[in-house]
């Protein structure tokens, strides 16, 4: 339970809304109770002709009511008839279950808005932090993972909280105002059953502890399918061309399989909840009914007589229903719980590469970017250590060495994509830390080995993250070599490129990055291997435009080839860091 009160804030927006639920849920319980006080003892003075003439002297006692209600009942008879009577009973039951079923569905129509808030609100919580996070996190974590949290366990969770909050709000007000009524009739008769009912819910909650466990195992075998299907969207041309289905096959079916076996064991000891909850409230009600019956039958009844005993045994089996629903909420409780727990591990993962908000604005870099005594470390292994580099403004620099030597971790330093873990990188004279990290990232264009791009048209991938005109994105099509093979689409920048890119070769990838660097127009550009992975003639066309993008710009050029740094003020020679 203490995990969902983390929920809470995202309940008030909806105070309103939490109010009127309490009071239709109130008034539904109220009306419910009053159809079945109505019916036993009315019906008894109807066909026993047992008339009550002489009204009762008060006092606060549920003999007292009842036998009030019989004698206005008994008054309605002798001026009408008992037909007459009998009509009025059944209008006022159908009237008191109508709005019974009014106001729950009231209710109902308030509860929905906090319901489906709350999730929305945790998505977006969930969407925005990912966003945050370092580059570093997704390094260590299965896309598949990440998006089965998004996915599935949001889903999972909104099931609990949607059963949850029905089931811990409305239903113990429920039993609460049923208890009260039986408290009511009979506190000594009562008392037999607040010993009974503990140990109903002890037995519901020993079943129950396992659920959580189990919850867990399923959300990752849940997480690994996802992982595999996206491995398998992404990778589908060399599993076809290594023969590896079966491969791929089985472990997905491995998975799906574990994923099957453990959602039954969940299923058999949810699905336990209800008919065990009702079982157990029967055996209470047949206690009842025995002990309270051998009462009356001795004439111990401690003021309870035959009709007030069936009202009380009435209104008892109006608590089976919302204890049964009150388990199952507990159930679903547990499962919730699990969901919660890998939810939140991504909503309190600390933000490595935090913003600065009230930090200097970068809005023109002038002078150099200066390494000071870098070094940086993944976890405790040393990666970049004890850099001093200048880049003046204007210089083209070039990052050469062995895979891993840490070419790509210098370059992600500068828009802070990693914090350094040791020394100083100055913009302009100042800590890259001091400036706010808009700004800073608003001074730099990246274009890296693989395109990014994204399933939408040519123009908005062009122009992401910005709203320039038409016009401005044909100039920065026609700068980065663009243009022509756009222009020969059937339409044009209206084309869908596909999921990322995949419609496009691989040199026109390329040149749409570029074209978007270029149209950013930052003084700082990181190239990242841009040409590594293209055939001579897409080289060529990328390479002319990004030598286009570069002029006049400060650039950081990582790259193997000659032809990508020929054109280098400086080129710097980086091994193991």
């Amino acid at each position: 339970m203490k995990k969902y009160l983390g929920l809470v804030k995202y309940l008030k927006p909806y105070r309103k809304n939490i109010v009127l639920y309490l009071i239709f849920v109130l008034f539904a319980v109220i009306f419910s109770v009053v159809s079945i006080a109505m019916l036993f003892p009315f019906l008894e003075i109807i066909f026993n002709n047992k008339l009550v003439t002489e009204k009762p002297a008060f006092e606060l006692s549920s003999g007292w009511l009842l036998d009030s209600m019989r004698y206005y009942f008994s008054m309605i008879i002798q001026e009408h008839s008992k037909t007459y009577a009998l009509g009025l009973v059944c209008i006022f039951i159908v009237s008191a279950i109508f709005l019974k079923n009014l106001f729950v569905y009231l209710s109902y129509y308030s509860m929905s808005p906090i319901r489906n808030g709350m999730m929305v609100q945790l998505r977006n919580d969930l969407y925005n932090k990912i966003l945050t996070l370092p580059i570093g996190f997704f390094t260590e974590q299965k896309k598949g993972d990440i998006i089965s949290r998004m996915t599935n366990d949001t889903w999972e969770l909104e099931s609990a909280v949607a059963n949850t909050l029905d089931g811990l709000i409305k239903e113990p007000i429920n039993i609460l105002f049923f208890l009260g009524t039986l408290v009511f009739l009979s506190p000594q008769l009562s008392l037999l059953l607040f010993i009974l009912l503990p140990v109903a819910g002890f037995i519901i909650g020993r079943i129950s502890k396992s659920l959580k466990k189990q919850s867990n195992i399923a959300a990752e075998k849940s997480s690994e399918g996802l992982s595999i299907l996206e491995e398998t969207l992404g990778g589908m041309r060399v599993i076809k061309a290594f023969n590896a289905e079966r491969h791929i096959r089985n472990k997905f079916l491995q998975t799906n399989d574990a994923l099957f076996h453990v959602k039954n064991k969940m299923n058999f000891r949810r699905d336990l909840a209800s008919p065990i909850s009702e079982f157990l409230g029967i055996v209470v009600l047949c206690v009842i009914l025995w002990f309270g019956g051998n009462l009356i039958l001795e004439n111990k009844g401690f003021g309870l007589n035959g009709a007030a005993f069936i009202m009380y045994i009435g209104v008892f089996s109006q608590i089976i229903n919302p204890s049964k629903s009150l388990s199952t909420a507990f159930y679903n409780m547990q499962r919730g719980t699990s969901a919660l727990t890998r939810i939140e591990a991504i909503l309190k993962t600390p933000i490595a590469v935090a913003d600065n908000p009230n930090g200097k604005q970068l809005t023109e870099f002038k002078q150099s970017i200066e390494f000071r005594n870098v070094s940086f470390y993944y976890e405790d292994t040393p990666i970049l250590q004890n850099i001093n580099l200048t880049i003046e403004k204007g210089k083209t620099i070039a990052l050469v060495g062995s895979s891993g030597a840490g070419k790509s971790t210098l370059a992600d330093l500068v828009p802070r994509f990693h914090d350094v873990s040791s020394g100083e990188l100055l913009i302009d004279g100042v800590n890259i830390k001091d400036y706010q990290l808009e700004s800073l990232r608003s001074q730099i264009s990246i274009v890296t080995q693989e395109p990014i791009l994204f399933n939408d048209t040519i123009a908005n991938n062009i122009a992401l993250g910005t709203k320039p005109d038409m016009q401005a994105i044909r100039e920065a099509a026609r700068v980065a070599n663009a243009l022509q093979f756009i222009e020969n689409k059937e339409e044009g920048f209206d084309t869908n490129i596909g999921d990322r890119g995949g419609k496009l070769s691989g040199g026109e990838r390329q040149r749409l990055t570029i074209a978007r660097a270029v149209l950013k127009n930052p003084p700082i550009l990181i190239l990242d291997e841009a040409t590594s992975s293209l055939d001579t003639e897409s080289e060529r066309l990328v390479q002319d435009a990004i030598n286009n993008m570069m002029q006049n710009r400060t650039s950081i050029v990582i790259a193997h080839r000659l032809s990508t740094i020929r054109h280098a003020d400086e080129i710097i020679v980086l091994q193991k860091g």
